[in-house]
């Protein structure tokens, strides 16, 4: 008899020790615990150390802290029937912890799947250029629609952004061609308006010159200034043509004055004729 109250009050010590160790819990604080007995929800137990009823009651841990969930690239056509692939990353934590053990089965799960959907939904509403360009107002698009879809599962999303757009080999060529036809009329504008303003400015100065002829000569002298750097070089520089052509002119018309006279010199006296008396 000693020998089995022995055995007996083994088994209730280890018995007793066994359900002191699953009775106790302890709650990180950055968790939430949500407790079940017998399947019917009991409350929410706050951080620290907790105890339960063995067997009967289940404690779920809830993370309260912002979690970082990619989204697989989606391949998705947009309005204008591209073809693209789009990846992105959410965002979310959980705000009411009952809701995310009660409301759905995996809260990590049915986020994904929603944030993918969403994500082909909202892309495929705009044109390429559109989601290329515009990616904060999409960010706010597929953030404000998982909000009305997640509040019921106690979960909030935070941050939706796109993380990578991926264009098809002949789209990115055809883009690369429209960047340098964009870049090449710029360049042509620019060169017209420079080539408009040399102008005016030539015109200007032509104006200049012509009410101050030694302008003109001015200029040239710096041209020759400019060009006479280099030491070792023979320049030709002609002469204004107008100028040179005038003072041809007076030259021939002196060297034509001068000779004149002396033509008129060398010309022999008329010889006088004789008559004769009959």
């Amino acid at each position: 008899m000693i020998g089995v109250a022995l055995w007996v009050g083994a088994l209730l010590i280890a018995f007793t020790f066994v359900a002191a160790v699953l009775s106790v819990r302890v709650v990180k604080q950055y968790e939430r615990g949500v407790l079940l007995r017998l399947g019917r929800y009991q409350g929410t137990r706050e951080p620290g150390l907790r105890f339960i009823i063995p067997f009967v009651d289940v404690m779920y841990r809830v993370s309260m802290r912002i979690v970082t969930m990619p989204i697989q690239s989606q391949g998705i056509i947009t309005r204008d029937n591209v073809s693209v692939d789009v990846s992105a990353v959410a965002y979310f934590r959980v705000v009411d912890p009952v809701k995310a053990v009660v409301s759905v089965e995996n809260v990590r799960a049915a986020i994904d799947q929603i944030a993918q959907t969403t994500l082909r939904k909202v892309v495929g509403q705009h044109t390429l250029d559109e989601t290329l360009s515009e990616t904060d107002r999409i960010n706010l698009g597929i953030r404000e629609i998982l909000d009305v879809t997640t509040v019921a599962w106690g979960v909030e999303v935070t941050l939706v952004e796109l993380k990578d757009i991926q264009l098809p080999d002949s789209m990115k060529r055809a883009m690369a061609k429209q960047a340098e036809a964009e870049r090449e009329k710029r360049a042509k504008i620019i060169n017209a308006e420079g080539e408009s303003l040399a102008a005016t400015a030539l015109g200007t100065a032509s104006d200049i010159m012509m009410a101050h002829p030694i302008a003109l000569q001015l200029r040239n002298l710096q041209s020759l200034v400019e060009i006479g750097v280099d030491k070792n070089t023979t320049v030709v520089f002609p002469a204004p043509l107008m100028s040179t052509i005038g003072e041809l002119g007076a030259f021939l018309g002196r060297e034509s004055a001068a000779a004149a006279p002396s033509a008129e010199s060398d010309v022999p006296p008329p010889v006088p004729m004789k008559t004769r008396a009959r």
